[in-house]
């Protein structure tokens, strides 16, 4: 295991306190913001161009 031992963290409560806030800043650094993940969908005008694309595969395919 990496850092210190479990239980002599818990011996003090300051080592406590700076575990518990390692811990914290780890999951605030590690975890992506929303703006970041999120990726913006299509809109009405790339959806109905693929119908019709695909509409227009299937007529030219069972002519």
């Amino acid at each position: 295991m990496f850092g210190p031992g479990l239980f002599s963290v818990f011996r003090s409560r300051w080592k406590a306190l700076w575990w518990a806030a390692g811990i914290l800043m780890t999951a605030y650094c590690t975890i992506p913001s929303p703006e970041e993940s999120a990726q913006p969908g299509p809109n009405s005008a790339d959806v109905k161009a693929v119908q019709d694309a695909l509409q227009n595969a299937g007529n030219s395919s069972s002519e």
